[in-house]
């Protein structure tokens, strides 16, 4: 296999990505209010704990290629793509839909550049992890532009 620091660096940046997500949709969680709160609060649930296993599986397939995954809080914060917010002001559930659509959207933007560096360096295993992944959140994408209108 060719030098894949590059790839390493990628896929740490994905899992701290993925423990700002985490929390961010925790978050969303606990907060959501209104007509739709039934719904948004078991949804949000489900894609915290998909982000969970996919944040597991990432970090645990960085082991493996010999990289070493950010563990820490700080370490998350300071090399997510996205960013999170103390929740001080209310933030309406149709807000805290277009919210998780921004950040997926960045996701999946870091994914396609992921599936590009894995190609190179001829990581088929990580390649196909991130495209699993990237098909789910564009799912995830439709399910929520869909619920918006």
């Amino acid at each position: 296999m060719a030098d894949n620091t590059a790839l390493k660096d990628h896929l740490n940046t994905l899992v701290a990505t993925q423990g700002v997500l985490f929390t961010k949709l925790h978050q969303h969680h606990w907060y959501v209010k209104g007509t739709h709160f039934f719904v948004l609060h078991e949804k949000f649930e489900e894609l915290y704990d998909e982000v969970n296993e996919a944040f597991d599986e990432f970090a645990e397939r960085l082991i493996t290629i010999e990289g070493k995954p950010y563990s820490t809080l700080q370490e998350f914060i300071d090399h997510s793509l996205i960013k999170e917010a103390p929740y001080t002001n209310e933030v309406s559930q149709n807000d805290m839909v277009k919210s998780v659509l921004e950040d997926f959207g960045l996701l999946v933007k870091h994914l396609n550049e992921g599936i590009e560096l894995a190609g190179e360096v001829g990581d088929s295993i990580t390649e196909d992890l991130y495209i699993g992944y990237k098909t789910d959140v564009e799912k995830h994408m439709w399910m929520l532009r869909s619920y918006l209108g």
